[in-house]
């Protein structure tokens, strides 16, 4: 590839991030089900669930996701500028803008969640349920773009 095909490239950097990204919320979810099964399943569930550390894992996988997708919304954006020379202000941008919100506010949920806050819990799985629901649109429209970008090429 050459330095001249660089940008053009880019435009496929962000749509690959961000299928990885909603497989990996796919998997966050699986997580922390599982971790709330061992805060409230039966003690024989409980004891055959612990060593599986699904709140850890949940709280990392969750850690992973937001940081890749804060990068990841503000590298499509990034490219998209440098392209165009400006942003396309539409649902696309408006709902990915929203999304990188709400999962930073589910994050910032986890002090009061381990401090045993039911409706911070309750706060942190409505957002995130939330997001990856936008996020499957956002898959949808992001194809739709990146349809058009290959097509005018």
């Amino acid at each position: 590839m050459t330095l001249a095909a660089l940008p053009f490239a880019l435009n496929f950097l962000h749509p690959l991030m961000m299928w990885v990204l909603l497989a990996a919320g796919a998997y966050a979810l699986f997580l922390g089900i599982k971790a709330k099964k061992v805060r409230t399943g039966t003690p024989e569930e409980r004891k055959a669930l612990i060593p599986g550390k699904f709140a850890q894992r949940h709280y990392l996988w969750g850690s992973l996701l937001l940081v890749v997708m804060v990068f990841g919304t503000l590298g499509g954006m990034a490219v998209t500028y440098l392209n165009n020379g400006k942003l396309f202000v539409g649902p696309h941008l408006i709902v990915g803008l929203a999304m990188t919100g709400m999962i930073a506010a589910a994050a910032a949920l986890s002090p009061l969640m381990q401090q045993g806050n039911l409706l911070a819990r309750k706060a942190h799985v409505g957002l995130n349920m939330g997001m990856l629901t936008l996020f499957l649109w956002q898959a949808v429209s992001g194809m739709e773009i990146v349809n058009k970008i290959w097509t005018n090429r």
